[in-house]
Formats: structure tokens, sequence, C-alpha cells
């Protein structure tokens, strides 16, 4: 007689703790560090450099000290999803839960069209233009998310080297360019005149679209949370990992911006593929042809490793809400063998794959790139706000006091206030500033409509889901 599956409450217990200190660094710096943010911030030129600075300072160091607090007071699987759970109840963890998950099927799209652009340049210069061909992107996307989707599927101790490999097939070729502008620079001189007036941001119609997708670069500290019973020694971990990953995270931003405005003039760079076409030319320009395609070769691992993560990551949630019978209860489900969460996975990839062939329903692949950022953007920031809430709710618990291994917000419940506060008001601005489209949309009626439609459908099907694994959860109470 064939061994029946464990019960769904019995799931969580067969996860293997398979993630130690330098999987988590680069997990994190995979799933949060795009060199895509890079392109987008050089186009909209040198006043992306101060927005780096301000977002990092009001948004992404608050953030970190937030997720740092609430990952070691409470190292369990599904991260935001608990600690929402826990400070406001279980509608409210539901929601949390489902915009964080649901967010991907807009946010893989987007990453993988820019993956795959990205990924013309490995052949050199004469391929580049297959960075805007369609049938090349869609192709290439759909493969990456297969990789990304089956590495993760047998098992987090083989997905975890494609997310390693994330890590620094996105971080090598990065400083790659910033080396490569130098030299450049040093030779011919900077093709952009940096000076602190054009440094100052001039709040255009594109800078205040451009605003949401900075902030949004700066998320995915929280992501390795999820996934709190796959890391070794999950509180000790996590502080060094995330603080150290965010220092390097933020440093190459801002790095990376000033290195592609040295090699093109803002007005020329590819809003999905810019740092390549900058290291192509960089490269071109110093004879140094080899240099572009290696680093291409090595952002398609980067990029991804960022799906990868993402997709680690991320799919924990409906497991977590599954085991809680919140979602159907396949979603709580364990493979038999390599012991994941394959029914998330699946489903994840499913939709996403779906988005992504409705998404090119659109006057130019542009349009159809910028309103999946822009969904799920919207979408991913409405956990933030719990998240942020969570925190200062939260710190009223006697754990906070009790439990040494915990790594604090400094100055008390002011700290705790001012991290979380400053956290909110950029979710709060970002969510709103996301519904306004870029200054060169050919029908901005047509965009909003399609990006308001996508958000709220997103949540009222999540809703529908809700009420009904209540209303079963209730009978079987009753019963």
């Amino acid at each position: 007689m064939s061994e029946s599956p464990p019960a769904p409450s019995d799931a969580k217990k067969q996860l293997r703790r398979v993630m130690g200190f330098w999987d988590v660094l680069l997990f994190t710096i995979g799933a949060v560090l795009g060199p895509r943010w890079i392109a987008a911030a050089a186009r909209n030129g040198q006043s992306s450099i101060t927005l780096w600075i301000l977002a990092a300072a009001l948004f992404f160091v608050p953030t970190a000290y937030v997720v740092v607090e609430l990952s070691t007071r409470f190292p369990e699987e599904g991260g935001l999803y608990v600690w929402t759970k826990m400070a406001f109840g279980d509608f409210h963890g539901f929601v949390a839960g489902w915009t964080y998950w649901i967010y991907t099927v807009f946010y893989f799209p987007g990453l993988l069209l820019a993956s795959a652009a990205m990924t013309s340049y490995v052949g050199g210069a004469g391929n580049a233009w297959l960075a805007e061909n369609r049938t090349f992107l869609l192709v290439g996307s759909l493969v990456m998310l297969f990789i990304a989707v089956y590495l993760n599927i047998i098992g987090l101790h083989i997905g975890k080297w494609l997310q390693n490999a994330g890590g620094v097939g996105t971080y090598v070729p990065l400083m790659m360019i910033v080396g490569v502008a130098l030299v450049l620079g040093w030779r011919h001189g900077s093709v952009t005149h940096f000076t602190v007036a054009a440094m100052i941001p001039h709040w255009d119609w594109d800078t205040v679209n451009f605003w949401p997708q900075l902030a949004f670069a700066f998320t995915g500290l929280e992501l390795v949370s999820v996934m709190s019973e796959e890391v070794r020694d999950p509180q000790r971990v996590f502080s060094r990992a995330i603080f150290a990953s965010g220092g390097l995270i933020a440093l190459m931003y801002i790095a990376g911006t000033i290195a592609v405005l040295m090699i093109l003039p803002s007005e020329s760079v590819d809003t999905k593929s810019g740092v390549f076409q900058a290291m192509t030319q960089g490269s071109t320009a110093l004879r140094m042809a080899s240099a572009g395609v290696i680093a291409a070769l090595l952002v398609t691992v980067g990029n991804l490793g960022g799906v990868g993560s993402t997709v680690a990551g991320v799919a924990r949630i409906p497991f977590i809400v599954g085991i809680d019978r919140y979602l159907p209860e396949a979603f709580g489900k364990i493979h038999p063998k390599w012991k994941t969460p394959y029914i998330s996975i699946l489903v994840q990839a499913v939709i996403s794959g779906v988005i992504l062939l409705l998404a090119q329903i659109s006057d130019s692949m542009r349009g159809a790139y910028q309103i999946l950022v822009d969904a799920a953007t919207i979408l991913y920031f409405i956990p933030f706000l719990y998240m942020y809430a969570a925190a200062i709710k939260l710190y009223a618990l006697p754990d906070r006091q009790e439990n040494k291994s915990a790594v604090l917000i400094p100055g008390g419940r002011v700290g705790v206030i001012l991290a979380s506060g400053f956290g909110l008001l950029v979710v709060a601005i970002g969510i709103v500033l996301s519904f306004i489209p870029p200054g060169d949309t050919t029908s901005k009626i047509l965009f909003e409509t399609k990006l308001v439609a996508g958000t709220v459908l997103s949540v009222m099907l999540g809703l529908i889901l809700y009420y009904r694994g209540a209303r079963e959860k209730s009978a079987q109470h009753s019963s």
C-alpha cells in the first residue's frame, strides 16, 4: 500500500533549511538589484542621481530596519503575511499576502521582457535590434520563466544556486560597466556634462511617473524572510545579510546610473536594456567588444536568478495561505519528492505567462512594459502599507524586549514610528503616482483603463477566494 500524503498542517515540517549567509546575501542582491531600473534612471536624466539618494535615505534604509526587526522577531515561513496576520487578523493578513503574490503575475512579464531584451546583446551590437522584436522577447521570456520554475520545483537546494548565480551575474556586469565608463571618461570625456543644476529633479510627468519605479527598485529586502524556515539560523543570518546587501545595492544603483550617463545621452537610453546598450557602445569604443558580450551573458544569468528568487520567495505566500485554508487546499501541498510548494509555483507561472501574452495588446512594447511595471508597483505596495503598520502595531508586544536574538530598530517607539512612517509615506505616494501615465503615452485613457481594471480585478479575485475559504472553514468548525 502506498504511503498517504501528509496532512497540510504537517507540510511546513518537510521544508529543508538549506540557505546560509551567502545564499541570503546573493538571493537578496538578485531579488532587488535590477539593471533595468538603472536604465530607467538613466533615461530620466541626471536628476535620477539625486532621486536615488533621496529614495535610499527616506525609503530603503528605513525599510531595511523594519524588515530586519520583523524577520528576527518572527522568523516564520510566510514573512509579511504572518506579520500582518499577527497585527491585524486573518482578513488583513490575507489581503497583504494575496496582493504580495498576485503582483508577480504583472511583475514577471515586465522582468522577463527586460531580461530577454538584455539577452539580445549576447550576440554583440549586430543583434541589438532583437531588443525590440516582439517574437524574440516573447519566446525568450517564456524560456526564462520555464527554467526558473523548473529549478525551484525540483528543490531549493538546487534552485538556490540559480539565485546565487543571479546575485553574482547581476552585480559583476554592473561593476564592469562602471569600469568601462571610468576608462572611457578618462580617455575621451563623459558624454553627459554633469552639473548640480541638472541633478535637481524637475517634476514633469515623466519624473512623476518614474518616482514609484525608483522606490519599487529598492524593494525586495523582505522577500527572503518569506522563506524563514528554510534558512539556517535565520535571526543571525538575516540582519547581517540584509544590511550588507542593502549597502551594495544602493551603491550600485547610483554608480551604475552615472556610468550609463557617461556613455550615452539620457534621451537615447532604452528603458529595458539601456545598461547593455551602454556597455556595448562603451566596450566597442574601447575595442573591447568581447567585454560587452561577457557582461550580457552574465546579466542573462543574473536576470534568470532574479526571476528564480521571486518565484522561490513569493510562492511561499499562497503555500502558507493554503495551509490556513483561505486558498484552495492544493496550494498548501508539498511535492512528495522534492519538498517544495509546487502547486503554488505552477499556478504563478501559468498566470504570468497569460498576462505576458495579454500585455502585448498595446500600441508599443514600451507601452506594454510600462503598464506591467505600474500594475506590479501598485499591487506590491499594498502589502508594504501593511508591513509598516504592523511594525508599529507589534511594537507593544512583550517579545520585543524578551527576544535577545532580535535585531531592533534603534530609538525605541520613536524610531519605529519614524522608520515605518517614512515607508508608509513613500509607498502611499508611489501608489497614487503610478496611476499617472508617462508623458509620451499615446492614449492616456487606455493606459489608465488597463491599469485600473487590472488592479481592481486582481484584488476582487482575491476577496472572492478569501470569503470562499472563510465559509468552508466556518462550515468545518460548526460540523
